[in-house]
């Protein structure tokens, strides 16, 4: 394995980016010194649902054949499932590691990789106090070794440090809006996955979203794979009959926070039918739990926050929660040098105004 770059320098670099497409490019390029492979996909994921959200960086991988890829994720593999890394002790293993050298016991070689050409595929789940905030696919074709057991621990090291980093662009503001208030977008898909109907704000919504995988519509319109994941896990869960929500928070290209959930229709005889997918502007409440965990606040120190914008005294808060005022008094201290700010009105704003997106003014549109 090359040692031309190092965990602690890969780290440094990539922490170094302004954005997490351009940490997952930097990786990209930096990572492909140290673990060679031919083919990659970087995901972003929601941390409360484990959903695929924006943004997604393929490398030498076709976008339609990321939606393909992801529907074995969702409806026929069983092996190395990414939603049972988030859970497991080590997060990251490797196709032919897990299959003992028989990778084709697998649905996703048998209909996807091997007829790429695909030898080996490493997994991993980024993942900081227990949630999962990326997802990554290394792929390696035939001809090349499989991955080895000293790759798989170097992809691991990485996996703490780069969630943390991912969860902390939660924290950039988005840019101010020039466009108009725009309502809910809603997205029809058939039993096949194939979008049958747009209304108008949905395609306004489209049109904002960043760089990323893409599937091109009968309708003229490209679908990101994150949105048409979305409609996928809805799919999922009713045929699973599961209770699991199809939901995510994604950033359009000004950072404007947004939501995107589904839910499959039945017809008449209780089948599965269409899927149908609303992306809206992102409640205060969806926002401010991202912000919080993107500012590292404890589960204390988020109690007292969310007192103090309730507008609680220091004795209040006391009463309320049980602590001492000192020991009060102490967990403020702690908030304010973690968000910069120096007064409760400060913090107040970070965390609950300022990454909302307000009305135009004269509008008679309501806050969700």
């Amino acid at each position: 394995m090359s040692t031309v770059i190092g965990r602690d320098e890969l780290i440094s670099r990539a922490g170094r980016a302004d954005s997490p497409q351009t940490m997952f490019s930097t990786l990209a390029t930096q990572l492909r010194r140290v673990v060679p492979y031919d083919a990659a996909v970087w995901r972003a994921t929601d941390p409360d649902t484990g959903m695929i959200t924006s943004p997604i960086l393929a490398e030498n991988i076709e976008d339609h054949s990321c939606a393909v890829y992801w529907q074995y994720e969702l409806f026929t593999e069983k092996i190395n499932l990414f939603r049972d890394l988030a859970l497991a002790p080590v997060p990251v293993a490797s196709l032919w590691e897990s299959t003992g050298g028989e990778p084709e016991r697998s649905a996703l070689y048998r209909g996807f990789l091997a007829p790429r050409g695909v030898h080996d595929e490493l997994r991993a789940v980024l993942r900081v106090d227990g949630r999962p905030h990326g997802y990554v696919s290394l792929f390696r074709e035939k001809g090349r070794a499989a991955f080895t057991g000293v790759e798989r621990r170097f992809i691991e090291e990485l996996g703490t440090p780069i969630a943390r980093r991912l969860r902390s662009y939660a924290k950039h503001r988005p840019e101010p809006s020039l466009g108009g208030l725009t309502g809910p977008g809603l997205l029809l898909f058939d039993t096949g996955g194939a979008l049958i109907s747009a209304n108008d704000d949905a395609r306004r919504y489209l049109e904002e979203m960043p760089a990323g995988p893409t599937s091109l519509t009968a309708l003229g319109i490209r679908i990101p794979l994150w949105v048409h994941g979305t409609a996928m896990r809805a799919r999922a869960i009713a045929e699973s009959g599961g209770g699991d929500t199809a939901r995510i928070r994604m950033r359009s290209l000004t950072g404007r926070w947004l939501v995107c959930h589904a839910s499959c229709l039945r017809d008449a005889d209780g089948r599965p039918g269409v899927s149908a997918v609303i992306i809206e502007r992102a409640p205060i409440s969806d926002v401010t739990a991202l912000i919080v965990q993107a500012y590292e606040l404890s589960e204390r120190e988020l109690e007292v926050t969310q007192c103090v914008a309730r507008g609680l005294s220091t004795t209040g808060i006391s009463e309320e929660l049980h602590l001492s005022p000192h020991t009060v008094r102490d967990h403020i201290k702690a908030i304010f040098e973690k968000l910069g700010v120096s007064s409760r009105g400060e913090l107040v704003g970070n965390l609950f105004t300022e990454y909302y997106e307000p009305l135009p003014a004269g509008s008679t549109g309501r806050r969700p």
